[in-house]
């Protein structure tokens, strides 16, 4: 409650000798707000949130008649690539699978950028977003790419930062 007196606690206070009157209750889930009237307070959240936003493209898609599905095409796609992956990957195409799973990934993040409403593919901000999707692309298509045996990608001082590492194992 503030330190102000409402203008009937005033009334109240010289009517009883000098105590102010219990504040009137509206129903049984009112509180008092900040002036000190009743405000009905709830367990409910609200239905909009005024602490957070929603992130830049956090919005449909697609517009609000079109199915579920056709709302979230841009996660879709990725969720469904990744899956194609991971399904080549089952079946013994290790390098292709893993190779298109990173390739998912950089896609979220062109998606992410040229596509203004991408749905529950936004997370965070949208630099945030393409930051982490472009990373951890790269991430598995690099190690992919590296990928014993008869890898694609050789990077020379990888194999001398392993012999010092590893050791020697003739001795």
């Amino acid at each position: 409650m503030s330190g102000r007196v409402g203008e009937k606690e005033k009334r109240g206070a010289a009517v009883t000798g000098g105590v102010p009157d219990e504040i009137e209750v509206r129903d049984p889930i009112s509180a008092p707000g900040a002036d000190g009237k009743p405000v009905r307070a709830t367990r409910r959240f609200p239905m909009f949130t005024r602490d957070t936003a929603r992130p830049e493209g956090g919005g449909r898609a697609a517009p609000r008649n079109a199915p579920a599905p056709a709302r979230q095409w841009p996660i879709l796609a990725v969720l469904c690539t990744v899956g194609l992956g991971l399904l080549l990957t089952a079946f013994d195409a290790f390098r292709l699978g893993t190779i298109l799973i990173g390739s998912a990934l950089l896609a979220g993040a062109l998606l992410r950028w040229l596509v203004p409403d991408v749905g529950m593919l936004a997370v965070r901000s949208r630099f945030t977003d393409m930051v982490t999707y472009i990373a951890l692309g790269s991430a598995i298509v690099l190690l992919a790419l590296m990928a014993q045996p008869k890898p694609l990608l050789e990077i020379p001082f990888l194999k001398d930062t392993l012999h010092f590492t590893v050791g020697d194992e003739t001795g």
